[in-house]
This record gives C-alpha cells, structure tokens and sequence, in this order.
C-alpha cells in the first residue's frame, strides 16, 4: 500500500453563519475557490498534476449543489483536467473527502489529490435538503428518528453528564480557542476570504465569546425541552431507551456548536510527487474508519470509530498525543473522554466548534489542519481526529507527523 502524505493544508476563517455574519455575502462556491486558489498558490502547484477534488458538502442544493468540487476547480482556474467529486457523510463529509482522497492514493490509483470541504450555513439552511429520514412518516418511525438536540440530551442523561459539566467544557473551549488566537496559533493555516475587489471580509474567526462564563450559560434557557415536549420527541427517545426515566435537557447555545460559514483543503500526495514537486510532507495519514452506531441516540460514533481505526492500524489510545473530537455538542466530547478514558489536556487544545463553530461539510479537514499544525508546534507524534455524524455514524482518522 502505498503510503499518503499531507504536503499543505489551508482553511478560511469561520463567519457567523446568519444573514449579519460577515461571510454572508460571499457565496459558497467561491469559499471553495478561494481556498483552492490558496492551497495552489502556496505550493507553488501544478494543477495539471492533481488527480482529484473531493469536497465534503453537507447541504448540496442551491448555489452548493451541482457537484460543486467540480466546479470550485474550474472557478480556481484550475488545469482543465482536473475532475471533482463531491460528497456527504454529513458532520464527517469534510474529514470523509480527505479520507476518500488519501485512499485513491494509497490504492495507487491517484498521485496527488485534494480534500476537504465548504458549507455556507448562512445562504443555505441545515436541513433545506430534506430527506426521508426526517420527512417520510414511516421511516422516522422505523428508525425512531428524533432531532440531533433532543438525541445530545438523550447522550447526557444515558451517561450521567450534568448541565454543569457541560457549561464548563464550554466555557474552556472558549478560553482554549481566544488563547490559541491569541499566540497566533492558527496563523499559518488561515486564509483570509475576499470580496470581488480583492478586500479582506474576514481574517479571524468571528464566532468566539471569549468573554463567556459559567454563570451566563447557567441562565440559558435549554434549546431543546420544548421541542421535546411538544413534539414528542422525548417520548420516542424513552422509547428506544426505557431505563431513562426522562430526558435531562442541558444543551443550549452557549455549550452546543455555532453555526458559521467556512471551507477547507488539504493536499495530499504520495512520496514521488511531492519529490517532482518539491513537497515537503507535513504528516502521514496513517489510517482511518467510519462506523454506524444507534441511529436514535446518534452521536456516539467518535468510540466506536476510534476503537476501529485503532485496531485497524495496530494501535492503541495511549499511543495517541493529540485528539480532535468534534464539538458538535459538549455531551460528545465528554462523552467520547468518558468511554475511552482520555484526559481533557489531549482533547482540542485550541478549542472546538463550541467556540469557533460547525461550518459542516469543511469541519472535519478544519481540525485535521488544526492537529497537524499542533503536533508541530509541541513537537508530537500522532493524532486522532473524529466527529459524530448524523443517523448515528462516527469517522476518525489517525495522522503522523513527518
């Protein structure tokens, strides 16, 4: 098999994803093409050299459907011959698109390829896409389908993890996030998004409330208790689980995932391009592994996955120095922290999505690039990035520092 590097990775900076987010104007497609052009214009590329783009992209309707990886490539002005493909693995699609370039190259089908991922959350709506599994009647009630939120506060209540809890590993998150801001930590990998004449929109990532306390998020109101009640949501979780007496509701917006615009790409290669090219490798992805887990409860894949790429590669937790684990809610984090026994110090350093927001489909090759520029600076060895993904599925990924 042959080995798959990681020679660059490049990413915008996370707009609000609402109609007064600074994002708002620019379009997906040209989230895409501009980090397309970045990673192209950094390494100096060839694009004539690139086998494929594979973009993550949750929400493929509207200005984001159409294949737009495809299309990113030829707004890049990218060689011709440059085909794209897009995909949807929801919350995981953008690690999935690194993953799913990095195989053609360790198959020996591609040389060099790029991964990652787009979502503009403020021009096209979480879930305008539809879908039987919440639409069609009989088939949220065979798989007792129940909204994401409802299902966190079902992980909550399942493993014991208090309001509490879950506040303060907001909190730090935020606290980790505007420190790594701070000591410029992300400066290398951000690409900062421009307008049509060329003028900076957004060079930081604007989601972050650094100034966040306990006490503020204790005032918060649960997101998703209503809706549970009124909708019976709650009902069919109970169902599936009797020993929960009732749901806990906890999560709210201040310890839940923002939502925010945002795109990401990551080159990959294997070792004889980056010589012709001139590459330096940054990293090795070693391994990686989606899963299914309980669709109702949904968001208890990052364990399982993980347990599976590990083993897949011959591995054990210990021999990891740094986790992403995708903050879609902090239930999952903590969670996922609980199962494995990893200690929070090896868990998003640098904050998560709580702080810095769920851009979707780029996510995952976002904290990819994150755990690459981190095992550099602390001079480590490998990480394991991993998120939960809808309908109940877990993806993560093992990388090695070169």
């Amino acid at each position: 098999m042959t080995d798959a590097f990681i020679y660059d990775h490049v990413r915008t900076p996370r707009g609000r994803g609402k109609p007064n987010g600074s994002l708002h104007e620019i379009t997906s497609i040209e989230l895409a093409t501009q980090v397309l052009r970045a990673i192209r214009d950094r390494n100096g590329l060839d694009t004539s050299r690139v086998d494929d783009v594979v973009l993550g992209c949750v929400t493929p309707i509207g200005e984001q459907g159409a294949n737009i990886a495809r299309v990113a490539t030829l707004n890049a002005d990218y060689a011709i011959n440059v085909p794209g493909k897009q995909l949807n693995r929801f919350c995981a699609s953008g690690l999935e698109a690194v993953n799913t370039a990095a195989a053609q190259i360790m198959a020996g089908q591609s040389d060099l390829c790029i991964g990652g991922g787009v979502e503009s959350l403020s021009r096209v709506s979480m879930g305008s896409d539809g879908g039987a599994w919440a639409a069609d009647p009989q088939v949220a009630h065979r798989t007792r389908y129940i909204p994401q939120g409802i299902s966190a506060d079902l992980l909550a209540t399942l493993y014991g993890i208090s309001r509490q809890a879950a506040d303060a590993f907001a909190v730090e998150s935020q606290r980790r996030a505007a420190r790594a801001w701070e000591q410029g930590l992300f400066s290398r990998s951000i690409v900062p998004v421009v307008d049509q004449l060329g003028m900076t929109v957004l060079d930081r990532d604007e989601y972050m409330r650094p100034a966040t306390t306990a006490e503020e998020l204790a005032g918060l109101k649960p997101s998703f208790e209503r809706m549970g009640e009124d909708f019976a949501f709650d009902a069919i979780a109970l169902q599936r689980y009797p020993e929960v007496e009732r749901i806990d509701h906890i999560h709210h917006a201040g310890n839940s995932s923002g939502i925010v615009d945002g795109a990401a790409a990551t080159l990959i290669g294997n070792r004889e391009i980056g010589k012709a090219l001139g590459l330096k490798p940054r990293a090795r992805i070693v391994g990686f592994a989606s899963t299914g887990t309980e669709p109702t409860i949904m968001l208890t894949g990052p364990a399982p996955a993980t347990e599976k790429v590990l083993k897949r590669c011959g591995m054990k937790i210990g021999d990891i120095d740094l986790f992403e684990v995708n903050e879609a809610f902090a239930a999952v984090v903590i969670r996922f922290m609980q199962a494995l026994d990893v200690a929070p110090d090896k868990v998003n350093v640098n904050g998560g999505a709580i702080a810095l927001g769920h851009p979707l489909g780029a996510t995952g090759a976002m904290i990819l690039g994150t755990a690459i520029d981190e095992l550099e600076r602390r001079n480590l060895r490998t990480a394991l990035i991993t998120l939960c993904v809808g309908a109940g599925m877990g993806t993560a990924t093992i990388i090695e520092r070169v």
